[in-house]
């Protein structure tokens, strides 16, 4: 990174840690070590978004979370929590963004929409906030039986299965603050089509799964070795520290693969953290 890669990298971490603040452009020229006079003319034309706008889109993303994941917060708590004056506000923001109301979202959100909506920031950021180093770890994974919902088909609906896991989850009184949760990673979605891609989404558990409604199912993920990654931050950066660990790492370790796929423990959820305090641990299976 040169030295103004640097000061993005340090403004986009102020923004996140601070989101549910106010931000004045001020406070970020600061960070930046810019004048103000040309602050927002550089952001906009790093990140090809102006600074406010960009803002907006990040406490829209948290808003999303909560409303397709979160019931018991009604719209207006939703508005509140994410810096807005109205519920009338975040839904012409929502209309504005995704062609759908708050209501409307969280009966039946356009995910496809709201991913497309997000592809070009999230491309743009990841470039700045990836790194070259990272610290990996190895530890012996305790054998750990597991409910599961079995997701099959397009990782954009894949909020459907994620709230048949959060009702389950309710009914058993297993949060996670009690129970780990953990995705199960058996295929990369750039390599294969839609609807062959398969992942488990799933909460640690201790008693046998009973068949019900939300078609969660009983599995364990098994003990053994691994290469661990702590990720902190959003999911859209985890696929660099992926990528690094199915190459470089592995390139420069003396380690086979073993016969199961790579998971992930989220250590800490969105949006009960901001984007910055997400914790996920990248698990490997070596021998």
């Amino acid at each position: 990174m040169n030295r103004y890669q640097h000061r993005l990298h340090r403004v986009l971490q102020y923004i996140e840690a601070h989101l549910l603040e106010k931000i004045s452009v001020a406070q970020l020229s600061q960070v930046a070590c810019l004048s103000k006079f040309h602050f927002h003319r550089w952001f906009t034309a790093c990140m090809g978004i102006a600074v406010y706008q960009y803002i907006q889109r990040l406490r829209l993303k948290r808003a999303s979370y909560q409303l397709a994941y979160r019931s018991h917060l009604s719209v207006t708590d939703v508005a509140m929590d994410n810096g807005y004056e109205n519920t009338e506000s975040l839904s012409r923001a929502f209309k504005k963004s995704f062609g759908q109301t708050p209501l409307e979202f969280r009966k039946q959100a356009d995910w496809a929409s709201w991913h497309l909506f997000y592809q070009q920031l999230e491309k743009n950021r990841s470039k700045i906030m990836q790194q070259k180093q990272y610290s990996v770890q190895l530890v012996e994974f305790e054998t750990t039986a597991i409910a599961a919902v079995e997701h099959r088909g397009s990782p954009f609906k894949i909020a459907s299965s994620i709230s048949n896991l959060i009702a389950w989850r309710k009914q058993h009184k297993l949060p996670p603050a009690k129970s780990r949760t953990f995705n199960i990673l058996y295929d990369d979605p750039k390599e294969v089509k839609e609807t062959d891609y398969r992942m488990d989404i799933a909460a640690e558990c201790g008693f046998t799964v009973e068949e019900n409604a939300y078609g969660i199912v009983g599995k364990t993920i098994p003990g053994g070795l691994c290469a661990l990654l702590r990720h902190h931050g959003s999911d859209d950066l985890l696929e660099n520290k992926v990528r690094y660990l199915y190459t470089e790492w592995l390139q420069n370790n003396d380690f086979e693969l073993r016969d199961y796929p790579i998971f992930l423990e989220r250590v800490t959820l969105f949006p009960e953290v901001t984007a910055d305090a997400i914790i996920t641990d990248i698990y490997v299976p070596i021998r």
